[in-house]
């Protein structure tokens, strides 16, 4: 009999393992399946889709309709019933909450290792291996600092869209939002459909940014029908949006909770302009300066990174959607953020790619593949232009007293980041870390990590610390990996 500690190995050959079920992973995983690849599709949620295709677990989704939330339905479902077909067949393996924390290059390909989390609290290791592997592991939300967003009812933007699709639930009754970029519109639209009282949207940019980049708004007509029909929703609900606006503070009631919001009108450097702070009364905040692309599986197998404009580092890939890294692809907000019809599109292109290199027979033909480098190339010069309308305010530091928390984890505040620039030799996040334990806690840095690096580089985009473990898992799970090396020997080696 096995040891019941022995990591799952897959018995069956695989040519590809997509991690991420998202936009980008979903398309990826169809391509190459209809190509007549073997494929592993690993996802942590309990359905495909990511968070833009987020929905309620299948169990829940009558008694929680959330098809009002959704945008671009009819792609999602053509997907799902892509990867069902193959799965029915068995070209497919669909590994559903299944938490990858490494992966690994190895003689003939990769190694991933996820955490079975299907029926938790018990975890089981699970390991996969194969000659290509693709990452689309997506993005999460940028977060700036201010003075009180450490207070219970202060949410990041994308926190509360997920808690609307993934279980329905309207986070307050009285809402203010802020920060930069298009997300804040349809979050504002989906919290004042369903019952909030959205008191206003406070948007850091100026609409005239968007001027100075008119080809790619002309080239993407569905972007603005998009934008469009979130805006008909703010005025039916009477949803202000205040432009060169930001939350500068926020203070909390009686009860703990947040009550009161402050936002202030911003010069052109950001600095809020005397005299035009206003308080709100309001019981939850919404905060959203853009995404952070999430690299944590492909730093540590050495890709190299690229300036995307928006004040991040992503990846950087070739026009078929390769690394640097022979046998590794990566699409979606891992190559910078563009939204799921970028994703999907370049999904697609990262596919063919491995059914090139992997000298699959069912390769797309050349018109549908120059079609869809035509919608990867149309649709990154949109993301571009919308980073650079929607860059973060260079003064938002101002808004910082020195007692405001930046690391909320291990409770460093303002003050001691820019003590430990001033006073000691930091010229950068990771030193910020080793001098003051800011990005040490439970988040890693995903928090914090861009806040504490514009404290101390402004004039660089930000990069994540490399990190080996990319979630968090238990010492048993480390153990029964069954991998020697950088994680140790295997716990049954002793036993």
């Amino acid at each position: 009999m096995s040891d019941p500690r022995d990591p799952v190995a897959l018995s069956e050959p695989h040519d590809l393992v997509v991690v991420g079920a998202g936009p980008a992973g979903m398309a990826a995983a169809a391509t190459a399946l209809d190509g007549g690849l073997r494929v592993v599709l690993v996802d942590a949620g309990a359905a495909p889709g990511g968070q833009f295709w987020r929905h309620p677990p299948d169990h829940a989704r009558q008694a929680l309709p959330t098809a009002g939330l959704h945008y671009g339905l009819r792609t999602y479902r053509a997907l799902r019933a892509t990867l069902s077909a193959h799965e029915r067949t068995g070209r497919l393996t669909l590994l559903l909450d299944h938490h990858v924390w490494t992966t690994a290059r190895e003689e003939g390909g990769f190694t991933v290792h996820a955490v079975d989390r299907t029926r938790a609290p018990e975890e089981r290791a699970v390991v996969l291996r194969a000659p290509a592997l693709l990452v689309a592991t997506g993005a999460y939300d940028r977060q700036l600092p201010f003075p009180g967003w450490d207070l219970p009812g202060v949410l990041t933007a994308g926190g509360l869209q997920s808690l609307l699709k993934g279980g329905g639930v309207v986070a307050g009754r009285r809402v203010v939002l802020g920060g930069t970029g298009p997300f804040l519109l349809p979050v504002a639209a989906a919290l004042a459909e369903r019952g909030a009282e959205v008191v206003t949207v406070c948007e850091a940019a100026a609409p005239s940014a968007w001027l100075r980049h008119p080809v790619p708004l002309l080239r993407n007509p569905a972007k603005w029908a998009e934008a469009a029909r979130y805006a008909g929703t703010l005025a039916r609900h009477r949803v202000p949006i205040r432009t060169r606006t930001a939350i500068v503070g926020a203070e909390g009631g009686g009860d703990g909770r947040v009550a009161v919001v402050r936002t202030a009108s911003l010069d052109a450097d950001g600095r809020p302009r005397p005299g035009t702070e206003r308080r709100i009364e309001a019981d939850t905040v919404g905060v959203g300066w853009g995404f952070v692309p999430q690299l944590d599986l492909l730093l540590p197998l050495g890709c190299d990174l690229t300036d995307v404009g928006d004040g991040t580092m992503a990846t950087a890939v070739d026009d078929g959607q390769r690394t640097t890294v022979p046998g590794l692809y990566t699409a979606g907000e891992t190559c910078g953020v563009g939204g799921a019809a970028l994703a999907v599109a370049e999904g697609r292109v990262a596919a063919v790619s491995v059914l090139t290199d992997l000298r699959a027979p069912g390769r797309p033909n050349a018109r549908r593949l120059a079609a869809e480098r035509g919608a990867v190339a149309r649709h990154r010069a949109f993301a571009r232009a919308m980073g650079r309308a929607h860059t973060l305010p260079s003064a938002w530091p101002a808004w910082l007293t020195d007692d405001t928390p930046v690391c909320r984890c291990e409770e460093v505040t303002a003050g001691a980041v820019r003590s430990a620039r001033a006073d000691g030799p930091a010229t950068g996040h990771r030193q910020v870390k080793q001098l003051t334990r800011a990005g040490m806690g439970w988040c890693q840095g995903r928090m914090c990590g861009p806040a504490v690096h514009c404290l101390v580089t402004r004039d660089e985009p930000y990069a994540p610390a490399e990190r080996l473990i990319a979630t968090p898992v238990t010492l048993g799970v480390l153990a029964d990996s069954g991998e020697s090396g950088e994680f140790g020997e295997s716990a049954s080696d002793h036993t």
